[in-house]
Parts: structure tokens; C-alpha cells; sequence
């Protein structure tokens, strides 16, 4: 049987990681999110409740000077004057190239496709929907204020999109960096077949 690895952006509430997940279970395959934190924080012996409010941030500094690939823990030092978020990206980044050589897998965020941006084993997916309903979602299903619920979903999805830019150099949820962009809308069991058929017909090949 082949190999196939999903990665998943997603806007907040559009149930992207529940997707991620239902997807995985229909496929029998490993299904990665918080997950990575705990990897990355064993990797590089850091602790794990410190860096899981750093997850998905993006440090400040200016991009060129971070180093993207081919680096292991051991060479993140602070020679290279890297900030905690930029230590936590290489750590994540080498863990989600240890879980593609290992087999298939969901990955969520993390800009995993951009990572495995070299491999021909990949099905990048980016899962979106209207403001309205992912708002509406989210007061559903994440207990939102709806007071403030809006300006929660609006920030997240800022949060994302700079952490996406910044460490990818790429504009997050740009149709051409993605094989699928899915509509979460279509309905979630919808979503999860979509992403499941476009799987099964990569491990076809």
C-alpha cells in the first residue's frame, strides 16, 4: 500500500480539526495537532506547557535570518539568536519530517505543507468557511461570549495567517499553495469525503 501524508490549514471554527480527525479515523492513519507540541518539546527538552502558548505564533524577527530546513536540535543553539517561537517552529518542523518518513498521517497547521513542501507524497488541504457561520460555530461548539465571539474568531485567524506568512513566506489560504481548498459549509461529513477520495486516489498511484 502507498503512503500518503494530509496536511490541513483551516480557519478558526471551520471545524478544520474535527475534519483533520474524522478524516484520519475513516483512513486508519495517524492524526497529528497538539500532538506536535508534545514532540517538539521532548525533542528539544523544553517544557511543554510553556511552549504550547507559543504554538502557531510568530516571533518578531525578520524572516530572512531564520533558518528553515536541514536543521536538527542539536544545531539549534543560541548562535543563531533564535527566539523561542523560532526554536519551537525548527522542532516542530523536524517532527512533522519524522512523522512523513514513517508513514501516512494527518497533520494539522504548523505550515506542514510548507515543511513538506518537497515530497510527492502530500495532500495539502485548507478548510474555510463565511465569517457568519464559522462564528456561529464557534459559539456552538468552543462556548464563545457571542458578545465577543467575532473579534476571537477574527484573531485567531490573524494569529495564523501571520505565523503562515512569516515562517512559510507564503500567503496563507492563496488557493495555489493548497491541492484541495474545501468549504467547510458543504457539510463536515461532505468535507471529510472530499479530503478522503482525493487520499485514496493518491495512494492509487
Amino acid at each position: 500500500m502507498g503512503k500518503v501524508i494530509i496536511t490541513v490549514g483551516r480557519e478558526y471554527g471551520s471545524g478544520g480539526r474535527y475534519i483533520a480527525r474524522l478524516a484520519a479515523e475513516k483512513l486508519g492513519i495517524p492524526f497529528y495537532d497538539k500532538e506536535l507540541i508534545a514532540l517538539a518539546a521532548k525533542e528539544g527538552n523544553l517544557n511543554e506547557n510553556i511552549i504550547e502558548n507559543l504554538d502557531e505564533t510568530s516571533s518578531n524577527r525578520f524572516f530572512y535570518a531564520l533558518p528553515t530546513s536541514g536543521f536538527m536540535p542539536s544545531t539549534i543553539s543560541t548562535s543563531f539568536d533564535l527566539t523561542m517561537n523560532d526554536r519551537l517552529f525548527l522542532l516542530q518542523s523536524k517532527a512533522i519530517k519524522d512523522i512523513a518518513e514513517k508513514g501516512s498521517a494527518v497533520i494539522v497547521g504548523r505550515c506542514a505543507d510548507y515543511v513538506l513542501r518537497n515530497r510527492d507524497d502530500v495532500i495539502n488541504v485548507y478548510i474555510h468557511a463565511p465569517l457568519e457561520a464559522r462564528i456561529e460555530n464557534a459559539i456552538k461548539n468552543y462556548n464563545l461570549n457571542p458578545a465577543n465571539a467575532k473579534k476571537i474568531v477574527e484573531k485567531t485567524d490573524d494569529t495564523r495567517m501571520k505565523y503562515y506568512n512569516y515562517y512559510a513566506g507564503r500567503k496563507w489560504g492563496y488557493a495555489n499553495n493548497y491541492t484541495l481548498s474545501v468549504d467547510s459549509t458543504l457539510g463536515l461529513e461532505t468535507t471529510v469525503d472530499i479530503i478522503v477520495t482525493a487520499a485514496k486516489s493518491k495512494l492509487d498511484k
